[in-house]
């Protein structure tokens, strides 16, 4: 299906229940794949400061667990989930894991990809916490590598919000 929308994608979320991005029209969205046992996890924390942070003015983060990068996600959905909210306190909206790269990659990240390509153009996401901005009209604007600190993307959420 080609589609030029984010909103035209499904998803399930963590508890399994079906969603479309249609219900994210109007909002300005990060989009993260993660994972609980990687170097970068502590990010869970800054992603969840700045959900508590921008939420009420319009910011959504979005959580999408992988397991294709060493095996760092091994868990069901429901440890995960857990695993976020004790240890984090996330309460940002979580996905059922997914598959970022490949010919198992979620509809969404093979969207996302494709709009934002990373270094030298290549479209693969190269390692857990790659963050996808996406515009109030649902374009998506830039892609941030793993290494860039949710922190230090404040300033482009705010001038889109």
């Amino acid at each position: 299906m080609a589609t030029d929308s984010i909103y035209d994608f499904t998803v399930q979320d963590i508890k399994g229940n079906e969603k479309t991005m249609a219900e994210y029209q109007g909002q300005v969205l990060l989009i993260v794949n993660t994972a609980s046992k990687c170097g970068l996890t502590p990010q869970f924390e800054g992603l969840q400061s700045l959900h508590k942070e921008l939420g009420a003015k319009g910011l959504e983060v979005l959580g999408f667990p992988c397991n294709q990068f060493l095996n760092q996600d091994p868990a069901d959905d429901k440890a995960i989930s857990e695993f976020c909210s004790l240890n984090y306190g996330v309460d940002f909206p979580m996905f059922s894991k997914v598959d970022v790269n490949g010919p198992t990659a979620h509809p969404l990240f093979r969207f996302l990809k494709a709009e934002a390509k990373g270094l030298l153009g290549s479209e693969k996401v190269k390692w857990n916490f790659t963050k996808f901005l996406v515009s109030r009209d649902g374009k998506v604007v830039r892609r941030y590598p793993p290494t860039t600190k949710p922190e230090d993307i404040k300033a482009d959420i705010e001038k889109l919000l």
